[in-house]
């Protein structure tokens, strides 16, 4: 890159930065600021690398560089994670948890809401949280969507595997009916091998029993 075009990178990416601190925008932009920094410090990292051969100031100018653009991009991507975060809370119900990693996004549905006992086929109340969830997926359309499920221990473990595969499968047939296209979606099962509770008492395997539809950008 030519250094006359230097300083219109670095004000672009000041401009990023500011807007990543806006207060007044969703969630305080959190994610927003957290991408800029994660990505002005690998941007510059990498121009490092790339440039070592250089002089210190050609070095310097490709650290700069890259620390503008990572920035940009950092921004970008946490700006879009906190806009669906904020859209996401506000349309759905208190049934459903939200978590923005800052990386992806993790929408959690208990499995108890979702399906009756030993069923695959998704409640009608579901199915509609669903919808909603897909919407906010084709609005957001550059981004991978991995969906797990998740049981107890009671029962047989492989009976368990089986039974988060097909949930899971269920969903994700459920957002594809909603227009989210097929090449984004994986579903996976895990049975009772990733708890977030302990399976000793009922409070514990209901939370262990969930499908999680992790949605990280491309």
């Amino acid at each position: 890159m030519k250094i006359s075009k230097f300083p219109l990178v670095l004000a672009a990416a000041s401009l990023t930065l500011v807007a990543a601190c806006d207060p007044a925008g969703p969630n305080g932009y959190e994610k927003t600021q957290q991408g800029a920094l994660i990505g002005a410090g690998v941007g510059a990292l990498a121009g490092a690398i790339t440039n070592n051969n250089g002089t210190v100031r050609e070095r310097n100018q490709a650290l700069l560089i890259g620390a503008a653009l990572g920035a940009g991009a950092g921004a970008a991507i946490g700006n879009n994670l906190d806009k669906q975060e904020e859209e996401l809370r506000r349309q759905l119900g208190n049934n459903v948890g939200i978590v923005n990693n800052g990386s992806n996004l993790v929408v959690t549905l208990s499995q108890d809401i979702l399906f009756a006992t030993n069923s695959t086929a998704v409640s009608g109340v579901s199915r509609n949280d669903l919808v909603t969830v897909a919407s906010s997926l084709n609005r957001y359309p550059n981004t991978t969507v991995n969906v797990i499920g998740h049981t107890d221990n009671v029962g047989d473990a492989s009976y368990n595997f089986d039974l988060s595969q097909r949930r899971a499968q269920a969903v994700s047939s459920v957002l594809i009916s909603a227009g989210v296209s097929p090449a984004r979606i994986r579903s996976i099962g895990r049975g009772e091998d990733q708890p977030i509770a302990s399976n000793l008492d009922a409070r514990g395997r209901q939370a262990n029993r969930r499908v999680e539809i992790i949605i990280t950008p491309n």
